[in-house]
């Protein structure tokens, strides 16, 4: 009986993010410190009649939700990262966490603004020492847990040469979606602390008792525009609505560039990790040209880790 030859040579893992391990652990303790300082923003504001100090103390319960929502995206997508049902790996599992906190994050907001207007229409005393205290420890807390978050933020261009000589970047936008969602409501946290010492000692030192719900407002409208750049952002990347990336042009200009003649009939292109893409190339040729051909030109883009190419021969 003959053997049936090897296919390993053409099969590839489908695992293509490695993970965050370190923001993974760091989110586990910013959610636990963030815990702690709710519940002592939250009974301060209520026993100090603060709306500053309690809008963000509330405020902060929705980002230990949210945190707590990103650590646990974090274990499910390394828990199922070689499950088979998951054609494009489980990346996406991080995104959708973000997308979520980015939805709590508008909550908030519209709970801010309304509770900041209710107050500015029927004030109350404010007991400003106690609160303006417990407003800086809760800003230092804030910027403590930014300083844990701040690696991975940021974007990454790497560059490498092709076999032509000419170097060739890697344009895609290396966020880690789910890290980016983590730091975002923790920088939003610190704004609102901020805000809330401004018109506590506004109060204090000019008895512009306003100030306070004021700033309750400004700072709803801060989260509300941090809540939907993440949507943005988070959106585009479940939806696969990235054909105006970079790496698009690219592949464009590879085929263009081609030795051999061939025009794109078809191309999708979808991120599947951090600065990771795959694409799917419909070509139309008169030469006779095999599709792994046009697949080792591709690989010049390091970020382009699934290539499936598709040649239809056209007759001259």
């Amino acid at each position: 009986m003959q053997n049936s030859p090897s296919t390993d040579s053409w099969e590839h893992s489908h695992v293509f993010d490695e993970g965050n391990p370190l923001a993974e652990r760091n989110t586990r303790w910013v959610v636990i410190i963030t815990a702690i300082m709710m519940v002592a923003e939250i009974a301060g504001g209520w026993v100090f009649n603060s709306m500053a100090l309690l809008a963000d103390g509330w405020h902060m319960s929705s980002h230990a939700l949210a945190l707590g929502l990103s650590v646990l995206a974090y274990g499910a997508a390394r828990r199922f990262a070689a499950d088979a049902r998951f054609a494009f790996g489980t990346w996406k599992m991080e995104v959708l966490a973000g997308y979520t906190s980015a939805l709590l994050l508008i909550m908030v907001a519209g709970l801010m603004l309304y509770q900041s207007v209710e107050r500015l229409i029927s004030p109350s005393t404010i007991h400003y020492d106690q609160a303006i205290a417990i407003a800086i420890v809760g800003l230092l807390v804030n910027l403590a847990c930014a300083w844990l978050l701040k690696d991975g933020h940021g974007h990454s261009h790497g560059s490498h040469h092709a076999p032509d000589g000419h170097e060739h970047h890697s344009h895609g936008h290396h966020h880690d979606l789910n890290l980016r969602s983590a730091y975002v409501h923790v920088i939003a946290d610190a704004a609102t602390s901020v805000l809330a010492i401004v018109a506590l000692i506004g109060g204090k030192v000019w008895g512009a008792s306003w100030l306070d719900p004021v700033m309750g407002i400004v700072g709803a409208g801060l989260v509300a525009v941090w809540a939907v750049g993440l949507l943005r952002d988070s959106g585009r990347v479940l939806l696969d609505a990235e054909m105006d990336a970079p790496v698009v042009a690219e592949i464009r200009e590879v085929i263009d560039a081609s030795p051999v003649a061939a025009t794109i009939s078809d191309l999708h292109v979808w991120r599947v990790g951090k600065g990771m893409y795959a694409c799917i190339v419909s070509l139309v040729t008169t030469a006779d040209a095999s599709p792994d051909y046009f697949k080792k030109q591709l690989q010049i883009h390091e970020e382009l880790v699934h290539i499936s190419v598709e040649v239809n021969r056209r007759l001259a």
